[in-house]
């Protein structure tokens, strides 16, 4: 008679000691690994997380920057949404922020795909489109307020009317209609080399056996564009767009060297107003305030960019 072979029933495991669990634990958290990276974090701590932190409280107090903080609560909030200044500085910071995220990027996109060609000269010139970025803003500010030299034989009211459009000159930065556009354009000719060279990284990652499939269907230069290189170009698209947008958000230096604000209020921008009440008058708790919201508001574009953004990339 066969026998029938059953394998013993397994033991079950003894459940884990969780004090020695808890000992391993420990010792992997005060392994060598920890140590090492613990002067970083604690640098990192002392002078990021604690700053911000306490800026988040100041953002609800009164305060000068030296004597003692009053609790205010929603005060500097409420201020800042009520002041007529603020208000504008924000309408500024939303129209430069349009401008230079549009225009900036159509150019990059213009250029990237112009030397993108076969020409000869294009890593002279993708040299000399990059070449703006890395100069200080600052730098480039002072360059332009030259360029934008209300004087008609300066500059570019010079240059107008030498071709004889005399009638186009402008005070560029002394117009209240014209100081924001000009500061705009001094931002776009600075860094659309930059949007440039990320389009140009994201056209080296287009294969070529695309393109040649789509001419061999009959597909035209701008349906080839359309339909392959656009879509492979989402995420350079993404890092531009995310770029721009932050950088239109917090701009500071260009509009502080060139018109400081002015003319008036005309060309304020979050960042100035926020500048000027800290440093000029004093007003910490309120300019804390007017942090905070820009940070939040930085935050939240920034999110549902990627969200949308990231959802149209192809894989």
């Amino acid at each position: 008679m066969a026998s029938t072979l059953r394998p013993a029933p397994a033991e079950r495991a003894a459940p884990p000691d969780a004090a020695a669990h808890r000992r391993r634990r420990g010792a992997r958290f005060l392994s060598p690994p920890w140590w090492f990276a613990a002067p970083a974090l604690a640098v990192y701590a002392l002078v990021v997380l604690y700053p911000s932190l306490s800026g988040i409280l100041y953002a609800f107090t009164d305060w000068n920057g030296l004597g003692d903080r009053s609790f205010v609560g929603l005060d500097n909030f409420t201020k800042l949404f009520g002041d007529d200044a603020a208000r504008g500085s924000l309408v500024n910071t939303l129209l430069l922020t349009v401008a230079i995220v549009v225009v900036q990027n159509g150019v990059g996109l213009l250029l990237a795909l112009g030397v993108h060609t076969g020409i000869r000269s294009r890593t002279v010139l993708r040299v000399v489109f990059f070449a703006p970025a890395v100069v200080s803003p600052v730098m480039v500010a002072f360059l332009w307020k030259y360029i934008y030299n209300p004087s008609p034989d300066a500059g570019l009211n010079g240059i107008l009317g030498a071709v004889g459009l005399g009638g186009l000159r402008q005070d560029w930065l002394g117009d209240p209609d014209l100081a924001i556009w000009s500061i705009a354009g001094m931002v776009i000719w600075q860094f659309a080399g930059y949007s440039m060279v990320i389009f140009l990284a994201g056209l080296e990652g287009v294969p070529a056996e695309l393109h040649e499939a789509a001419m061999i269907d009959g597909a035209g230069r701008f349906q080839r564009f359309r339909h392959v290189t656009w879509p492979l170009l989402a995420p350079a698209v993404t890092i531009n767009l995310m770029l721009s947008t932050i950088g239109g958000l917090k701009l500071f230096d260009q509009v502080y060297a060139a018109t400081n604000g002015g003319p008036g209020h005309a060309s304020e921008t979050l960042s100035t107003v926020l500048y000027k009440q800290a440093f000029v008058f004093g007003n910490f708790g309120y300019s804390t305030a007017i942090a905070l919201v820009l940070a939040l508001f930085v935050a939240a574009v920034s999110m549902v960019q990627i969200h949308y953004l990231r959802g149209r990339e192809v894989a």
